[in-house]
Order: structure tokens, then sequence, then C-alpha cells
């Protein structure tokens, strides 16, 4: 039997899902992994890169192998991008798997992701452009997940300790 994460993350850019990640993988002594991060470490460019060099339906194609592998190979926390739920398919892998939304408003993910650069899909207007984002995925993430933990006004810690909670895991 292939190995299965112990807990995936899904969630918003910004919403915290690395840092809650790696907060778990250490409280539950297992290891962590970003899938964003793989597709950095693969492609040697980082995704806002990616992005504008080739365009999102190109990432979205090198996000899904990196999911899919991820989701094949590891056994510990995982943490996906925040649009990897837009694949059919990826969201059919996920069911059986424990997946946890990390959820914020909009006012929280402004504060949070600004106008970095970084995040390419919301280089514009981010608080319309989070809210439309939000509008289109909101019903995946929520269909995926089997629990829905709110970030807002919560350190990393909390968040982390609402996740365990929320799926009764033990720490190591």
């Amino acid at each position: 039997m292939s190995p299965a994460p112990l807990v995936v993350l899904v969630g918003p850019m910004g919403v915290g899902k690395s840092t809650v990640g790696a907060l778990l993988a250490g409280r539950l002594g297992c290891g962590y992994r970003d899938t964003d991060d793989d597709i950095v470490a693969a492609e040697g460019r980082t995704v806002a890169d990616i992005f504008v060099d080739e365009g999102e339906a190109a990432f979205r194609a090198v996000e899904k192998r990196a999911v899919h592998r991820a989701l094949a190979e590891h056994d510990g926390v995982l943490a996906l991008g925040g649009g990897a739920i837009l694949d059919e398919e990826t969201r059919t892998l996920l069911a059986g798997h424990r997946v946890v939304y990390l959820s914020m408003d909009v006012e929280e993910a402004v504060q949070r992701t600004g106008l970095n650069t970084a995040r390419p899909l919301l280089a514009v207007n981010p608080r319309r452009q989070w809210r439309e984002l939000m509008e289109a995925r909101r019903h995946l993430y929520t269909e995926v997940a089997g629990a829905v933990i709110a970030t807002d006004g919560r350190t990393p810690e909390e968040v982390a300790q609402a996740v365990l909670d929320a799926l009764e895991l033990k720490e190591a």
C-alpha cells in the first residue's frame, strides 16, 4: 500500500498553509511538504515566474503533476497551492484523505497578501481579485475538506491546535 498524507491543507494564498503545516508536522512528529516548494525545486523558478512566462494553464498542469505525485509519495503533512483544487482529478484524489480547509475573510487576506508581486493572481486589485477567487473556489475547498478552520485573528499555533482538535489527532 502506498503512503497517504496524514493531513492535507487547502485554502487560499496567504492563509498560512505553509506555516501551519510546518507546525503541525513538528507536533505530529512527521515530515512536511508543500507542493509549491516541489514545483519551484523541479522547475528551477518561482511560481510567479511560471505564471508570467507561460501563463496560468501551463502552471496548473505543472501543479497537477506535483500534487498527484505528493499525494502518492508523502505520508506527513501536505500543503497544496491555493488553486490546486481547481482540477477535478485532484479533487477526486483528495476524497478519503484528511483534508482541512484553512479559511480567512477578505480583510485578513488583503492584510496578509497585500500587493505582493509574488502573488500573480492578486497583482492589480487585491481586494476585488481575492473576492472573485474565493467566489470561484470556496465551494471547491469546502467540497474536498473534512474540516474547515477559520484562521482570522488566530496565531499559527492556535490554528495548528484547532486542526489537531478537529481531526482528533494526537501529538507525537
